[in-house]
């Protein structure tokens, strides 16, 4: 073998034994009989054998490429397979996205963005992690998930972040007398059983603050993690609670209302990545994507 095989050579190969005639193999490559005629003596050259004998009107492959022609086919294959792989990444239409959030999330949001995001994607396959925030950070400094979803982030050099401020409202049973309000505050809690979240939690201590503004005392009966706990908490008539608008409208009809509370107390939703791997395009567009799924709850300058 005296050069390197080409592909279009295979290519031009595999046309004229399928069709017969230089002619007609051109045609199905879409170049000139003359190129496809070089393509070959060229093959020819770097083969050290003769590729066709002509019979009957018709150019047939030789013994010696009769041989050859299933690892060219098998190999043809594998590029137009390997070509159309790499047009659906390049469409964002295949590939594998690792999604860590917090539980909440898992049953919430999440599922909604990503039937969206699947819906004419059908090579796209994605994993998605819930646990709790510190195990997320974990997860994204050692570079083990495309995107995470998380709260109470406070910052590392190895995690690139998009905090999203989340207004809160406050929930109550269907029927409470708090429907009258068109806005909730503190006061209108006092001595009220309370579901809030971990007494641990930033969203926790902010709210506390709201609280102490106005001189009220937190009465709590029951301290979860999850905002989706809480709304159902609350569902049972256990009592009210402050949580994130975006899981409270999920509630709305299912034995909870809700209303504006004031002061805000946003929850502070932190979108993360690993900052040393380069995401994928179908990383970068869930990310865009989720992000604006997040724009009709997020707090503005107005509040």
């Amino acid at each position: 073998m005296s050069s390197t095989v080409r592909l279009r050579q295979l290519e031009a190969l595999a046309a004229v034994v399928e069709y017969g005639s230089m002619t007609r193999g051109a045609q199905a490559l879409g170049v000139s009989q003359p190129a496809v005629s070089r393509l070959l003596s060229d093959l020819g050259d770097s083969l050290g054998f003769q590729l066709l004998d002509r019979r009957d009107g018709r150019l047939v492959a030789t013994q010696e490429t009769r041989m050859l022609m299933p690892d060219i086919r098998r190999l043809l294959d594998m590029v137009d397979q390997l070509t159309e792989v790499s047009r659906n990444i390049t469409e964002k239409k295949a590939g594998h996205l690792r999604i860590a959030c917090l539980p909440g999330f898992a049953t919430s949001h999440l599922p909604e963005v990503v039937a969206g995001f699947l819906a004419d994607r059908p090579g796209v396959s994605i994993t998605i992690e819930p646990d709790r925030p510190e195990r997320i950070l974990e997860w994204m400094i050692g570079e083990q998930y495309d995107f995470g979803i998380t709260d109470g982030f406070e910052g590392h050099p190895a995690v690139e972040r998009e905090q999203v401020a989340i207004r809160s409202v406050c929930i109550f049973p269907e029927g409470s007398p708090l429907a009258a309000r068109d806005i909730i505050t503190p006061r209108d809690l006092a001595g009220q059983p309370l579901i809030h979240t971990r007494r641990d939690s930033s969203f926790f201590r902010d709210l506390s603050e709201a609280f102490l503004s106005q001189e009220v005392e937190i009465r709590g009966i029951v301290e979860t993690r999850q905002f989706t706990a809480a709304c159902e908490l609350a569902c049972h008539g256990i009592g009210a609670s402050v949580v994130s608008e975006l899981d409270a409208v999920r509630y709305v009809g299912r034995g909870l209302d809700f209303r504006p509370f004031a002061p805000a107390v946003p929850h502070h939703l932190s979108l993360v990545r690993p900052i040393l791997r380069k995401p994928s395009m179908i990383a970068l567009e869930f990310i865009e994507q989720f992000t604006a799924s997040l724009a009709p709850f997020a707090m503005t300058d107005k509040g």
